[in-house]
């Protein structure tokens, strides 16, 4: 089993940053790639960004790209994304997500094996 605990959220204003974070514990030796994604109330949850367990690959949703960078420190088992120039349609809970498979981890359908609790996100205009 591994937990994943977020942290780093918050409300800022648009055009403003925050650093997102995800703790991982327990199995953190598995080749877990690693992911982030978001929601907001009545819409389906959305792919937001994700990186291989090497942190050599990184994809990024197209809403999102050029603004936000994820990545993640192994030795410190900890996963970031990097929001700027952040938007108000950027509000949304992030939640981390870990899963052994590339394909799964980078769809926003995706059914992850492992799902931290979620941190709010609020940009006001």
């Amino acid at each position: 089993q591994v937990q994943l605990v977020e942290s780093g959220g918050g409300l800022v204003q648009a055009g403003g940053s925050l650093r997102l974070a995800c703790a991982a514990s327990g199995r953190t030796s598995s080749n877990l790639h690693m992911g982030w994604f978001r929601q907001t109330p009545g819409k389906e949850r959305e792919f937001v960004a994700a990186i291989t367990w090497g942190g050599f690959t990184t994809v990024y949703a197209d809403s999102v790209k050029g603004r936000f960078t994820i990545f993640r420190d192994n030795a410190e088992n900890t996963l970031h994304l990097q929001m700027n120039s952040l938007k108000p349609e950027d509000t949304a809970v992030y939640y981390c997500a870990a899963d052994m498979r590339w394909a799964v981890i980078t769809r926003s359908t995706g059914a992850c094996d492992f799902w931290g609790q979620g941190t709010q996100v609020t940009v006001s205009s």
